[in-house]
């Protein structure tokens, strides 16, 4: 399965790779942007401190628990650092979630949340 086709999807479980081996996963709202994969996060979660020190991630198509409906497919994870990438990153997470994104961001601005978020950039191997 390719960007464009993980894209499409709904829910999208990402695996990452604490300091043991071992992998944790979360599924997340994602969207395809320029050949590659994004998606938001709270800057403090796990998930950005394990991709900070171990870049490979899995991903799979999955239900909104995480239910998988898919195969895994390799792939490197980097925090997008660039406020223009990022806002375009945005753009198409809201582009395809529509107005629950939009819910969602007004209540992560109401309880202070979004300036704590931060943009993944997912490349598939």
């Amino acid at each position: 399965m390719d960007a464009r086709a993980l894209g499409r999807e709904e829910y999208v479980n990402v695996e990452s790779f604490k300091r043991d081996g071992g992998g944790v996963k979360t599924p997340v709202w994602i969207a395809e942007l320029d050949g590659k994969l994004v998606l938001f996060t709270l800057g403090e979660s796990f998930k950005v401190k394990r991709v900070a020190r171990n870049p490979k991630v899995r991903v799979a198509p999955c239900d909104v628990r995480g239910g998988l409906r898919g195969d895994w497919v390799d792939g490197s994870c980097v925090l997008v650092d660039d406020p223009a990438h990022e806002a375009r990153a945005y753009k198409a997470l809201r582009d395809k979630y529509g107005l629950k994104m939009r819910v969602g961001d007004f209540f992560s601005r109401l309880s202070g949340r979004m300036k704590r978020r931060k943009v993944l950039e997912i490349t598939l191997a």
